[in-house]
């Protein structure tokens, strides 16, 4: 498990979300809802791919894309039973969250 690295609110405008990554060096994002809880993780792939579309603009918010919004992994899991479930779900990354949805980490899967 990875620490958190940047958390944003799922609120900011996918270019700002992008510049972030890009100042911090990471390659995800962990996305907060209005109560802080875990609402999703998005990828510099995932950003970079929307911002070409032809639907965006620089109002654009992050909890207006599509993304991986759950269910996430809970901290009681197994490590076996958490890569299983990723791998069936093919994400490379998955928040860590607690009994209340708040992120303690990212379990990130390794080739």
């Amino acid at each position: 498990m990875h620490a958190l690295g940047p958390q944003v609110d799922d609120h900011m405008a996918v270019d700002v979300a992008l510049s972030v990554l890009i100042g911090a060096r990471v390659q995800h994002l962990l996305l907060r809802d209005e109560d802080g809880r875990c609402a999703g993780l998005v990828t510099r792939a995932q950003l970079a791919g929307h911002r070409g579309g032809s639907w965006f603009s620089d109002r654009t918010r992050l909890r207006d894309i599509p993304l991986d919004r759950g269910p996430f992994t809970p901290s009681r899991s197994s490590l076996s039973e958490a890569e299983a479930t990723m791998r069936g779900r093919t994400l490379d990354a998955s928040p860590v969250v607690d009994e209340h949805g708040y992120a303690l980490g990212v379990l990130a899967l390794t080739p």
